[in-house]
C-alpha cells in the first residue's frame, strides 16, 4: 500500500503521469501526482460517489510555501474540507468566485433584467475581476479572501477617478453577495461564512439624499437640456421611477385609452401598472406618437435606449448650463419628486407603490418630512 505521510516514502515514489493514492476513509483518498524526479509533487483529493459510483477528483496545489513534512496534513485538511463540502450536498465542480459572477449575471439575462445584469458585469469587470478574489475556487473561499478583497475595494477610486464613498461601497459590495449567494443557493459553495458578515453594508451610508431641486430649478434643467434629454428629464420630473426604469419603458407599456403606465423592468416592484394624470398622460403619448409597441418611449435623437452611460455627459452638461449644483443626477430629480410628494401629504403606501421601492425605505429617508407637515398641520388646528 501506497503510504504518502512521510516525506522519505514520497521521495521513493517515482515519476508517473497518474497520482499515487493513499485511502483516509470509504470512498475519499488523498493523492499526490509526482511527474518528474525532482519534483515535491501536486497533491489531489479523490471521492467516490456512493450512488453512481463515479469518482470525483480535486485539485488541491503543492503546499510548496510549507516545509515538505507539513504538506501531508495541510493536504489531508483540504481534502477533508472538500469531502464536507460534498457531504452536504455540494458541487463537484471547481469554480471560481469569478465563474460565479459569470453565472450569475447569465441568470439575470435569463430573467430578462437586462439592464440590470449590464450594470453588474460593469462593477465585476472593473472590481471583481481584475483582483486576486476573481481567480479564488469556491471552495476554498475563506474570510481573509473576501476581507482582503473589501479592503482594496475600499482603496480604490470610483471608475470616474473620485474618491470611494461609503455609499459607493456599498453599491459595489451588493452585487458580489448576490453573486455569491446565488453561488450558496445552487450548492455550488455549502456555506455562506466566508462573506457573511464581511460583506455587510456600511451602516448609515446611505442617508437620505440632501440636495433637493425646487420646481424652478427642475425647469430650468428642462430648458437647458437638448431636445431629447429634456423630454426624457420632464418625464422623470412628472414620474419618479429610477432613470434605468424610464429608459426601459415602450410603447406597447402606454395604455392610452386607461393613461395608465406598466413598468416591467426595474430594480424592484417590476410589473406594477400606475395610473397617470392626464398632463403626465399627454406628455407620454407625445413620446409614444409614430413609435412602434417595441420601441423605447424616451429615447435619445438617434434612437437608442437611454442607459446611465448615456446619460452622464448630457445631464452634467445641462445642469452646468444652468447654474444648478455640480452634483445634482437624474436620481436627485427622482428624489426630488418624492420630496414634493410626501410634503403635500400623499400616503407614503402611495409613494412607495408609485415610485417602486418599500414602505420602510421612504419611511426610512423622508419620515423627517412628513414630521414637519404633521407639525403644520398641527398649528392649524391649534386654538
Amino acid at each position: 500500500m501506497v503510504t504518502l505521510a512521510k516525506v522519505a516514502d514520497r521521495a521513493k515514489l517515482k515519476p508517473r503521469r497518474d497520482p499515487y493514492f493513499a485511502p483516509l476513509s470509504r470512498g475519499c483518498a488523498i493523492g499526490l501526482r509526482k511527474m518528474t524526479a525532482s519534483s515535491e509533487g501536486t497533491w489531489i483529493a479523490r471521492w467516490r460517489d456512493p450512488d453512481t459510483a463515479k469518482q470525483h477528483h480535486q485539485p488541491l496545489g503543492s503546499f510548496d510555501e510549507l516545509p515538505p513534512n507539513e504538506r501531508y496534513d495541510a493536504a489531508v485538511k483540504a481534502a477533508k474540507e472538500w469531502f464536507a463540502h460534498l457531504g452536504h450536498g455540494g458541487s463537484t465542480e471547481a469554480v471560481t468566485v469569478r465563474e460565479a459572477c459569470e453565472r450569475y449575471i447569465a441568470q439575470l439575462e435569463r430573467d430578462k433584467r437586462h439592464q440590470t445584469a449590464a450594470d453588474v458585469r460593469r462593477r465585476f469587470e472593473q472590481y471583481v475581476f481584475s483582483l486576486p478574489l476573481a481567480k479564488v475556487e469556491l471552495g476554498k473561499l475563506a474570510v481573509r479572501h473576501i476581507e482582503a478583497w473589501r479592503h482594496a475595494l475600499q482603496d480604490m477610486p470610483t471608475h470616474r477617478g473620485a474618491a470611494r464613498t461609503d455609499s459607493s461601497l456599498n453599491r459595489d459590495m451588493v452585487c458580489l453577495k448576490a453573486a455569491l449567494n446565488f453561488a450558496f443557493k445552487k450548492k455550488l459553495i455549502t456555506t455562506d461564512a466566508a462573506w457573511r458578515n464581511e460583506l455587510v453594508p456600511v451602516k448609515d451610508a446611505d442617508n437620505r439624499r440632501q440636495l433637493y431641486l425646487d420646481r424652478q430649478q427642475r425647469q430650468a434643467l428642462i430648458d437647458a437640456a437638448t431636445p431629447d434629454m429634456a423630454l426624457f428629464i420632464k418625464a422623470l420630473c412628472a414620474l419618479p421611477l429610477r432613470p434605468g426604469a424610464m429608459g426601459s419603458l415602450t410603447v406597447a407599456d402606454f395604455d392610452r385609452r386607461l393613461n395608465t403606465i406598466t413598468v416591467r423592468s426595474d430594480k424592484a416592484a417590476k410589473g406594477r401598472t400606475i395610473k397617470l394624470p392626464d398632463t403626465t398622460a399627454d406628455l407620454f403619448a407625445q413620446a409614444a406618437k409614430d413609435k412602434l409597441p417595441t420601441a423605447h418611449l424616451f429615447t435619445r435623437w438617434d434612437g437608442a435606449q437611454w442607459v446611465k452611460d448615456k446619460w452622464t455627459l448630457p445631464v452634467r452638461a445641462a445642469t452646468e448650463a444652468a447654474g444648478l449644483p455640480a452634483d445634482a443626477t437624474l436620481y436627485t430629480i427622482r428624489h426630488s419628486v418624492i420630496t414634493d410628494l410626501v410634503t403635500a401629504g400623499t400616503d407614503l403606501a402611495t409613494v412607495a407603490s408609485i415610485a417602486g421601492t418599500s414602505v420602510l425605505m421612504i419611511q426610512r429617508n423622508y419620515h423627517h418630512l412628513q414630521q414637519e407637515a404633521a407639525a403644520a398641520a398641527l398649528e392649524r388646528v391649534a386654538l
